[in-house]
């Protein structure tokens, strides 16, 4: 469901059914076409027994309000953010997806033996490839990462691979540096040690544990312990890196009339590629309900001015493990992407639930 949020441009005047009916079809024509919007135009869309002298009084009152503005170069109207604010709180009509369309993406998602990271980066090309936009997923935040199995394989230069397995099927690899060279056979069996006490467990218990109790008798520990304790030791010693979100079909931005400027979309790939700005707009959207909009500055950030973010938490057990959206012009086809948003956040909740049980 599409939660209506409060223009940062403050709150609207009330704006009569006929203003609201010309404003209505001169979005949607804008969104359809790209194009300016002029009075004989805004007049055949609207269907109203209006005069051009009354069509026109009335784009100029709205220009006025700050919900339309006029390009230099044409005497027809475009929305402005507060514009187009305004449209999808009060007069959006959505489009919801039918059943055919929700199976073809519940296919899509749920694919097995996709790891979280991998899950993410599935939802988000399809995502992108459904709207046209830029997908943009979240991977899962869990507050308990749960070790399922470590291996230790042997490198040259006392060098070690650690393969490690979290969650339900979450692989890491990492490479850390012993103080010795050690064999096949005693890395095998600081793993199987490791297994064995360990598998099922909260990874920051474990290292709590193994840090703790091993330390304070490393004197006495045999061969087998004292290998179990450097391993254990680099393995653990920080948390396992899990990427914050992942993105995908920036390219589609290109082909984006309305977000042509080089230096801008530059500007915003990097946004893509650092992540400060997306991740602290996706904090917001972990504590709201369901689909949130920001339209150009609504955002927060300089980057995102002339695009629009729509988003939508995913939940499992009344827990948000994190949000999903698209990013592209503020002229999207909001009817359409808002019901592929949710519905999409609504199945990711569903596969990640089943994969936990």
């Amino acid at each position: 469901m599409y939660h209506s949020r409060e223009s940062s441009s403050g709150g609207s005047p009330n704006l009569n059914d006929r203003t609201q009916h010309l404003l209505k079809a001169l979005v949607e024509r804008y969104i359809r076409d790209g194009q300016p919007v002029g009075s004989r135009t805004l007049a055949r869309d609207a269907g109203l027994d209006l005069s051009p002298a009354t069509i026109r009084n009335a784009m100029a009152d709205l220009e006025d309000l700050g919900y339309l503005h006029s390009p230099h170069t044409s005497a027809g109207r475009v929305p402005t953010a507060r514009g187009y604010r305004f449209f999808i709180d009060a007069l959006l009509h959505l489009r919801p997806l039918d059943q055919q369309e929700i199976e073809v993406l519940r296919r899509r998602i749920d694919q097995p033996a996709q790891n979280s990271a991998e899950l993410a980066r599935s939802v988000s090309n399809l995502l992108s490839g459904t709207t046209q936009l830029a997908g943009i997923v979240m991977v899962p935040r869990r507050n308990v990462v749960t070790l399922r199995h470590v291996e230790f394989l042997p490198l040259s230069e006392n060098r070690v691979l650690v393969v490690l397995v979290l969650n339900t099927q979450e692989v890491q690899n990492r490479i850390i540096q012993t103080r010795r060279p050690y064999s096949a056979m005693e890395l095998q069996q600081a793993a199987n040690y490791l297994n064995a006490q360990f598998t099922g467990k909260d990874i920051q218990q474990v290292r709590e544990a193994l840090l703790r109790d091993l330390h304070e008798a490393r004197d006495s520990l045999d061969r087998l312990m004292q290998t179990v304790v450097e391993m254990a030791e680099q393995t653990f010693e920080a948390e396992p890196i899990i990427e914050d979100y992942v993105v995908a079909g920036q390219t589609h931005l290109m082909q984006c009339a309305d977000l042509s400027d080089l230096d801008k979309l530059r500007l915003l790939f990097e946004a893509f590629n650092h992540k400060r700005d997306l991740l602290h707009l996706f904090d917001q959207c972990l504590h709201a309900e369901g689909v949130q909009i920001f339209i150009g500055e609504e955002a927060g950030s300089e980057v995102l001015e002339g695009c629009s973010v729509v988003t939508a938490p995913y939940t499992v057990e009344g827990k948000v493990l994190g949000v999903l959206g698209v990013i592209g012009p503020t002229r999207m086809a909001y009817d359409r992407v808002i019901p592929v948003v949710e519905v999409t956040a609504r199945l990711l909740a569903a596969a990640l639930d089943g994969s936990a049980n």
